[in-house]
């Protein structure tokens, strides 16, 4: 892999990780319409490690208030909606990568992630023209775990993680801020997870599978991820807040709509 693929992949694992928009998704399109080899695991363990940089350094306050007082309500939602994604990826782990290799309801999962945020939005708008929206005191155990099943749902490749969870949080009516704030929380277990996984695997293999992409492309890589991953998650709490997600709604439908398109008509790409 060349240094500039490494940047390419960085930037996209970087941006959509947080965007809602399916960093898995994109993925696969990436290594479908380039024909990029999928990333070998000691280089997507360190794309990964970019993007948890990026999120302890944009919420490292939010953090750091966790770290004082662990033992607090929404230290035990954040565990509660952990729970569903842990159990989904341990139970249908084989069936996900089968998927993600065939990439067959790739389009379909895109438009998923459409559906999910546009009925967010406009459940959002009527509970905020109600004044019916809950601040992060009011927040209950299962709006946790509500919105953990929500992220267990975007273990599809094509439906968003963020955007899964961000719609699930709007969904139960919190305010869009703490909505936003919660859902980048909730990918740092997600995120370190896959980290302390894929480091066991690597244990486990051989020195090939960790010296078979350059240090360079690594580092570019690893770097790109968490320098465009800090931006995003500033840019998408601040969309969150005052904007809406109509906008990657379209970007999702439209894009799962060419890629359906394609594998039933055109065949360009699948």
């Amino acid at each position: 892999m060349s240094i500039f693929e490494a940047i390419i992949l960085g930037v996209v694992q970087g941006l959509t990780e947080f965007l809602p928009v399916s960093s898995s998704g994109h993925l696969v399109l990436l290594q479908k319409i380039f024909g990029i080899n999928e990333p070998s695991l000691f280089f997507d363990t360190m794309l990964h490690a970019g993007t948890l940089l990026a999120v302890f350094a944009v919420l490292w306050k939010d953090i750091w208030e966790l770290l004082k007082k662990p033992f607090q309500k929404l230290t035990l939602f954040l565990i509660i909606a952990t729970i569903p994604a842990i159990i989904a990826g341990l139970a249908f782990n084989k069936t996900i990568e089968d998927i993600f290799n065939s990439a067959k309801f790739l389009g379909f999962c895109f438009l998923i992630t459409t559906v999910l945020l546009v009925t967010a939005e406009l459940l959002s708008k009527k509970a905020r023209n109600e004044n019916n929206l809950k601040s992060r005191e009011n927040m209950k155990w299962i709006d946790g775990l509500f919105i953990g099943i929500m992220q267990a749902v975007a273990i599809l490749p094509g439906i968003s993680r963020s955007g899964a969870t961000i719609s699930g949080a709007l969904f139960r009516k919190l305010d869009r801020d703490f909505a936003a704030r919660f859902s980048f929380l909730l990918s740092i277990p997600i995120i370190l997870g896959a980290v302390v996984l894929h480091s066991r695997e690597l244990l486990k293999g051989s020195e090939d599978t960790i010296y078979s992409i350059s240090a360079a492309a690594v580092i570019a890589g690893t770097v790109a991820a968490a320098i465009v991953g800090f931006f995003a998650v500033k840019f998408m709490i601040k969309i969150i807040k005052e904007k809406s997600l109509f906008g990657f709604a379209i970007y999702t439908g439209v894009l799962g709509l060419l890629i359906i398109f394609d594998q039933f008509v055109s065949r360009l790409v699948f």
